[in-house]
Order: C-alpha cells, then structure tokens, then sequence
C-alpha cells in the first residue's frame, strides 16, 4: 500500500462519489460544493481528477436481472503480514489526523439507535432497507458501480449516508490494482447494529489491504450519525466532529459536509497533495541520523511542548520558563556528549538551540516525532506518561491535558492519537491494581528518582536491560555519566531501563532493604503498564516481564523471612518488604487474570523447535 504522500500508478487521481437514498442527486450538487471547497483552500478545484458519481437510486428500489454478488479481492495476510499491515496503515492513518488536527470521536445519545432502527422501516428509507435486507439488490448496485471504475489507478472514496456502507461493503472487492489514497465518510450509519450488512463489522476487523486511510465525519445535528463515531464499531478509523449550525435533513445533507473546510482538506490532499498555499521548508546540507539518545530526548521534548500548548495562564507560563531551560541544557549536552564521542550534532539537535543568555530570543519548536512502530513504542511512550519532563522543574499537570498531549503525539509519530489514550488507560489500570486500599496518587509514582539511578548503576541489571525495552546496556552507562540521573535524558533512561529490564540482577536489588518500596512499586506499576499496553493493543507481551516480577517475588520473600525470625513484628524494614511484596503479588495476579501468564508448554515446544534446528 502507498503512502499519503503518493507512490500511486496513475498520475490522474480517481474521485469516486458514493451517494446515500433519494434520488442520488442528478445535478451532482455534491461535485460543485466540493469544488468550492477545494479551490478556497488552493487547490484547482476537481479539474485535475476524474470523477466517477454512479447512480443507483433506481437500483435501490428493485432489480431488472440477477447478478451474483461480487466476490472479495482484498489480500488476506498471515500474522506477521498482517502486523506489518496494520502497522503501516496506523502511520498513515496518524499522518492524516495530525494533518486535520484534533478531533472528538462522540459517544453516542441513548435512544438514537432505536430511533434510527424506526427510521429505516420507514416508506422514505426504503432504498436503505431494501440494501440491507435484499441480496439481490446489494449484489446489483456493487455491480453497476464496478462497472464505473478501471481496473488500476489511484482513487479516493467520498461517500454519504448510505453510500458510506455501500463503500464498506465495496472496499474488499475492489480491482487489486486499484489502490485507495484515502476515504472519506460523511453522516455515516455504520455505528448503528442494523447496518452490520452482511456481517460487514466481522469482515473489517482489520484494514483492507487497499485502503490507505478512512476518515469518518460526523456532526451533533445529524440524526443519522446518531451523534456517534463510526470507530465504535472498526477502531481503526478516524473520527472528526464538525460544527454545524443546520438541523434535521439540513444537517445530514451531503452539501452541508462538503461545504466544511476540513473536508475538504482530507479529499484535497488525498487527491492532490499538498495546496498551493503551503510552503515547504527544506533543510540544507547533509545530515546524520539520530542516535537512541538523540530520538529519546527529542520525543521528550516534543512531548513536553504539546503540553505546554494546552496550558493556561500562570502554569503556562511557568510550564514554559521551565521549558525553556531544559530545552537549552537538552541540546548542549547531547553537543557535548558527540563531542566526547568524536560524532557530529544532527541538525535535529541543532536547530533547536538559541541564545539562552537572550531572555527575549525566540525558542525553536521542536518538530513532530518521526514514526515508531507501535510495539517499539510501547516503553518509550509509558514511561513519558509517567515521568517528569521537564525535571528537575516540577509543575503538576492535570492529567486530561497530559493525555490529549499524548493523543497527539502519538497521532504524530503515525501510531494514531487512540494509542495516546490506551497509553493512560493501561497505566490507570496499573494503578488501580497496585494500590488496593491504599490509593497511591499518580504524582507519586511521577518520578523513580536518584535513587533507582543507583539501583540501575549498583546491580548486574544494566547487563541484562538490553532487550526490547527503551536503552540497551550501553547506552544506559553512558548517558548516566554523561547527562547524570537528575537531568531529563538520565533520568527517561533510568525509568525507560527499570520499565523493561528483566533478571536476577534487577530482582536482587529490588529486593534489597536499601532500594525502597516505593521504588518497587513505581518500577512494577511501569512493568504492569506497559504489559497492559500490549495487551490493549494486542501487542506481542515481553517475558522480562513476568520473569522479573517472579524472580523479585522469590528475592523479597527470602529476605522477609530472614528479617521476620528476629526482628520486631512492627519493624520499618518488615514493613518495607511487606508492601513490596504486596505489589509483586498484585502485578503478578493481574497478568494471570487478563492470560498474560506464560505458557509453559508452549515456551518448552519453542525451546524443541530452536534445539531441533541446524546450527550454522
């Protein structure tokens, strides 16, 4: 599949509109408002495409001859295909939310869903009954639309109403060699059960191969939309609420959407690209790629900008005055730090550096986050969520503007801005599990501190926290001695290191009476969150997971009851061990309870599949 960007066969974009019941519009009303729309944003209007609107109004009412049901192209993957699948369609899919900005996906109104059940019986909606309940009929509108279209080409699909489930139901059969730039749905049904044509909820559980993106548009007025997204129903799409001061049909109306600026900047670049009204800024020269540290604190940084743009008054300020000098130590220590190592500054860093003596010198924005595949980012991402940013500053957030800061930064990174709210939700429900009666605030857990620092430096740990976490062992001792556990990068190290390591070393320090319970907790409740992050996204689980909890498990426990012989029942040190293991024993029930377990037999036939292979 292409990216947004382009890559297609065909140089003349394909426009295919998708109409909903009535009379399927013969003046194309739809075709001059979309060309208004298009041209007050820069673009040439739909000269440059060709537009394909296919009527089937007739069609909906009854059929003049039997023809068979088109069959499925769409490719089917096997799992690591479709990984790979869903993955890609994830970065384009972010590509095009963060482009069309934020968005409200809309919980639906009680009662909405029961009163469009009652719509659809009705004489007026009888071409949408009629698809939905007679295969005849849906087999000869699919039909007289693939008779419109070529067999190659790069096309983007508009469709309204009841042409938006005429264009699920299409997706998977179209021509193989046509690939699908973008669809864009608007007052779309599909949320509402009676539109599951087909078990078509069941068929696009995963993005069709072809389809670079869906964007679903939807408005409060809109009766048919049941003031609900249609990713309640495939979460993988794009929801975007539009404002509208229309009413009733008005609302609903195919001209009302097309009309909306929005709109028409997702047809516009999925036809045409950028408009004539951007400017595209291209840095000069040569440049070398970032290193592990260079991408972490960027991300950081990234991060901590987004927050401070949903910030108000006086913490706003404050926020940014903070901001404002980790940002300058950021890029002078990472220059120090190539220095030492004989290696260039990437213009990334560099661009970003300003006269921090000038208290009136503008600070660079830092640019959005390159791509990351969703499981390589599942580390990264909790532990940003759950550390201080701009330490060794300390601001409390509010936690709704940390997570719509997430949400679009992983809409950035192409991962898509749901991944930023299963970032906070996972972590939530660490908590939840981890505190028990005890409720722990957040704020506690928002720092593991000097002390895991040395946790890290004092153990075999760094030896063993190279796997599929944030740092490999190298990285750890160097960016600790160069940047220190109290700056920002130290610190996201350490945190990102004791979130993914696994191992005797780490266990025995976790279990010792000078690391303390607190650092126990907030190194298991990262633990926790990122395996509850996989399992939301269903993501493959990191055994150094359930290894090191079991491995800390034993370690605490020996050490409790080598104390608890002789010492006082109400000892501080008792009671340490007491609420470290506490919290391993939760971490380790909750895995259980959601199956996250390993499986012992299947790790053991694993083991007899590696050994019966040839060594080479």
């Amino acid at each position: 599949m292409s990216d947004v960007d382009g890559g297609f066969m065909s140089s003349e974009p394909i426009l295919l509109f998708l109409h909903g019941v009535g009379d399927g519009d013969p003046g194309d009303r739809w075709k001059l408002r979309i060309a208004e729309t298009l041209s007050g944003l820069g673009y040439s209007g739909l000269d440059a495409a060709k537009v394909i609107a296919p009527k089937y109004a007739h069609a909906l009412k009854g059929w003049d001859e039997e023809v068979p049901l088109p069959g499925t192209t769409a490719k089917r993957f096997p799992r690591e295909a479709a990984k790979k699948n869903r993955r890609d369609f994830e970065r384009r899919t972010g590509a095009i939310e963060f482009r069309l900005g934020r968005h409200e996906r809309g919980n639906g109104f009680p009662g909405f869903d029961a009163a469009i059940n009652l719509a659809v019986g009705h004489p007026k909606f009888i071409q949408a009954d009629n698809y939905l309940t007679k295969r005849q009929i849906r087999a000869q509108v699919l039909t007289r639309i693939l008779e419109k279209l070529p067999k190659r080409g790069k096309l983007v699909i508009v469709a309204h109403s009841l042409g938006s489930v005429i264009a699920a139901d299409l997706v998977p059969r179209l021509p193989v060699g046509l690939d699908i730039a973008g669809m864009v749905t608007i007052g779309s049904p599909l949320a509402n059960g009676s539109f599951n044509v087909d078990k078509l909820r069941e068929e696009l559980k995963d993005p069709p191969s072809n389809l670079g993106w869906w964007v679903n548009f939807w408005n409060d007025n809109d009766l048919v939309a049941a003031h609900r997204g249609v990713s309640s129903v495939f979460p993988w799409i794009v929801d975007f609420r539009l404002e509208t001061k229309k009413f009733g049909l008005e609302a609903h109306s195919a001209e009302e959407y097309l009309s909306n600026e929005t709109v028409g900047q997702a047809i516009g670049f999925s036809l045409f690209g950028s408009t004539s009204k951007e400017v595209a800024h291209v840095e000069i020269g040569a440049d070398i790629p970032l290193d592990d540290t260079e991408r972490l604190g960027l991300t950081a940084l990234r991060y901590a900008y987004l927050v401070k743009m949903k910030l108000t008054g006086d913490v706003k300020d404050r926020y940014a005055g903070a901001l404002r000098q980790v940002q300058a130590r950021l890029v002078d220590d990472i220059k120090r730090w190539n220095t030492d190592q004989g290696r260039a500054t990437s213009s990334q860093i560099s661009r970003l550096a300003f006269d921090f003596s000038d208290p009136q010198a503008a600070v660079p924005e830092p640019r959005p986050s390159s791509h990351i595949p969703a499981d390589q980012a599942v580390v990264l991402l909790t532990i940003l969520a759950a550390e201080n940013i701009i330490r060794p500053f300390e601001i409390v957030v509010p936690k709704d503007i940390r997570q719509a800061a997430m949400e679009d930064l992983t809409a950035e990174m192409g991962l898509g801005s749901q991944y930023g709210t299963e970032v906070f939700l996972a972590a939530k429900h660490a908590r939840e599990v981890l505190s028990g009666a005890r409720g722990m605030s957040w704020i506690k857990w928002g720092a593991l501190g000097v002390g895991a620092a040395a946790l890290v430096v004092a153990t075999a740990g760094l030896a063993l926290a190279a796997g599929a976490g944030l740092a490999g062992a190298a990285l750890i001792t160097s960016a600790l001695a160069s940047f220190g556990p109290g700056g920002m990068i130290g610190g996201l190290v350490t945190a990102g290191t004791l979130a993914s390591a696994g191992g005797g070393g780490i266990a025995f320090g976790l279990a010792s009476p000078a690391t303390t319970a607190e650092i126990v907790e907030g190194v298991v409740a990262r633990q926790l969150s990122a395996a509850m992050l996989r399992k939301r996204l269903e993501i493959d689980q990191d055994p150094a997971t359930w290894r090191l909890l079991v491995e800390t498990e034993i370690h605490v426990r020996r050490e409790h009851e080598r104390l608890d012989e002789f010492s006082d029942e109400s000892s501080p040190g008792l009671k340490e061990l007491k609420r470290k293991i506490d919290a391993v024993e939760r971490a380790l029930k909750c895995l259980r309870d959601n199956g996250l377990e390993p499986n012992v037999a299947s790790s053991w036939d694993e083991e007899e599949q590696d050994s019966s292979r040839p060594v080479h």
